[in-house]
């Protein structure tokens, strides 16, 4: 691996509780220079990205709550920021959603590294990793598996992780899925295990992103929910709200700790 020399202790960002959710305060050059660091010195992180959803899935489920308090968790999305805003008075320093930040983080890494992907269908994790190795041509990229494996097909999967250690793990099963099984890997399985949600669908070109205004806008996930009205209805037409209600609980009976 050949990566500029990091501090001996690359020190870890500050954070805000969202709601029971500890969220890196960090924009994007730094959280960058943060991964550069930790790859360097080869320190076992896992991380999440925190949005209304994942959110909401994390107030009913207390398992996955406690799960998260064991990863390094990004700010993703208006939801958030709107949290931010309520509880410290100003949004998160950027935007870090998986689809934009991932790639970018890809781009920009320095050196040869080992790039693992797990997850998605066949047809679109092949996909989004001919993207990604015509992307970021400095980096190797191992498609170990699709999502869709048996228990002896998880064996192998670990088996290869061991293997192959890489420096980064992009995990794309869906939340919670994803961040139940990263949290079961360990740092002879990679150095950073990411859950990245459906960025290999959109990667593959399977799922379109929106136009850049609704993106400049923030308004994606509403471009999102026109093209998958089925699938995402709950997720945005009722989990938009839901999410606000808890927020308002929140704010009224308890305080988050300012970063």
């Amino acid at each position: 691996m050949n990566v500029r020399a990091a501090p001996p202790s690359t020190p870890m960002p500050p954070q805000r509780d969202i709601m029971g959710v500890d969220v890196a305060v960090i924009d994007q050059a730094k959280a960058i220079a943060l991964f550069a660091g930790l790859i360097a010195e080869r320190r076992f992180t896992k991380v999440a990205f925190l949005n209304a959803y994942v959110s909401n899935v994390a107030t009913v489920d207390t398992d996955f709550e406690q799960t998260l308090r064991r990863f390094l968790v990004l700010a993703d999305g208006v939801g958030v920021d709107i949290a931010s805003k309520v509880l410290y008075g100003e949004p998160f320093p950027a935007n870090l959603n998986g689809t934009d930040f991932v790639p970018a983080l890809l781009r920009k890494l320095p050196g040869q590294l080992t790039i693992g992907m797990v997850g998605a269908s066949r047809e679109n994790i092949e996909a989004a990793c001919d993207r990604f190795a015509r992307m970021a041509p400095q980096h190797k990229f191992y498609l170990i598996s699709d999502g869709y494996f048996s228990s002896a097909g998880e064996r192998q999967i670990f088996d290869d992780l061991r293997e192959i250690r890489p420096d980064i793990l992009l995990v794309a099963m869906g939340v919670p899925r994803q961040e139940f099984w990263i949290d079961r890997l360990s740092e002879e399985h990679a150095t950073i295990a990411m859950g990245v949600g459906a960025l290999f669908d959109f990667m593959s070109g399977a799922v379109p992103r929106a136009p850049d205004w609704m993106r400049r806008t923030r308004l994606e996930w509403l471009f999102r929910l026109i093209m998958e009205p089925r699938r995402l209805w709950q997720r945005y037409v009722i989990g938009n709200p839901v999410f606000l209600w808890h927020l308002l609980q929140h704010r009224l009976f308890k305080r988050g700790r300012r970063a």
